[in-house]
């Protein structure tokens, strides 16, 4: 016993919610969505839709592309099973043990159903990178002089470098390649905003599709692990296996919606280009459109007295 608790840490261990860095980003891009609304006043007639609906679905693609690279839900899996809670111990609980899988490392967790069991709390979430400048190893041998409960350390092994599985170099390097990706195409999102606002608007839909094209790959460079067979995680009688998270799926509907963006703006300048710039709000007529010279006011005092 240590403190009345008996457990190997001294407090109780909380399962983490969300990533530090994923909330940061989230509220600077909830930020700029606020700034824009407190403006949006100030555009007259159905202009004011067509900016909303412009900035807020550009807001939403850019959050997307930022946020699912903190994200561990890209492949996620559960599992309910009786097993045993320590090594060393034949004590068994029932709980429910995760597997959530992203881009930087892998998180587990584990929680008892009840929660309350052999006067404990069970209610873990641990993370294990293996990102580059990582060392999973390394966690993983934390995570043994910790005492972490045995669920969590079996499925844990299961991704370390020394496991038989293998797997640990698939994902690592599949999720730097589906990262730096997915930083490119943030990097397209930006320019694409640039061409829009400059405008260029035909450019700005090429750029669109550039941006789905690069999310494509990112999703098409993390499904490579797949082609590597994963080892059975087998705890007590239960099957752990993984399946695409909310994370893959959301990439999926945010890439296809760039695509259907970019090909309608294109479609658009080539078949209707004046409905294209009453979406954008461009307004200019057509002696502007074919770069003629605007009818001309003379005074006629002036026009006489010259005379």
């Amino acid at each position: 016993l240590f403190d009345g608790v008996y457990s190997f840490y001294p407090q109780q261990r909380k399962a983490a919610v969300f990533d530090i860095s994923t909330i940061i980003v989230i509220v600077v891009f909830l930020t700029l969505a606020c700034s824009f609304l407190l403006i949006i006043p100030g555009i007259r007639g159905r202009a004011r839709l067509y900016w909303t609906l412009r900035v807020l679905l550009s807001l939403v693609v850019g959050v997307v592309i930022v946020v699912v690279q903190f994200t561990g839900d890209w492949e996620t899996g559960w599992v309910q099973a009786n097993t045993s809670y320590k090594s060393f111990s034949h004590v068994q609980v029932n709980a429910d043990i995760g597997l959530h899988i992203g881009l930087a490392g892998v998180n587990v967790t584990l929680r008892g159903n009840p929660v309350n069991q052999i006067n404990e709390t069970i209610n873990y979430n641990e993370h294990f990178p293996w990102n580059f400048g990582a060392d999973y190893g390394r966690s993983y041998s934390q995570g043994l002089e910790k005492g972490l409960p045995s669920p969590i350390l079996y499925v844990a092994e299961k991704f370390s470098p020394q496991s038989p599985c293998a797997v640990h170099r698939q994902y690592r390097i599949a999720g730097h390649y589906a990262s730096a990706t997915l930083w490119v195409a943030f990097c397209t999102w930006i320019i694409s905003n640039i061409l829009f606002s400059m405008p260029v608007l035909v450019y700005g839909g090429y750029m669109l599709l550039v941006t789905g094209a690069f999310m494509i790959f990112s999703l098409l460079s993390f499904s490579t692990v797949r082609n590597s067979p994963m080892c059975l995680i087998q705890i007590g009688t239960g099957t752990l296996h993984v399946a695409y998270g909310g994370s893959f799926w959301l990439m999926v509907a945010i890439g296809l919606l760039c695509f259907v963006a970019g090909i309608t703006i294109v479609a658009l300048h080539h078949l209707s280009l004046g409905l294209l710039r009453a979406f954008f709000d461009l307004r200019e007529d057509k002696a502007e459109e074919y770069q003629e010279m605007p009818e001309v006011f003379v005074n006629p005092h002036f026009m006489n007295k010259g005379l």
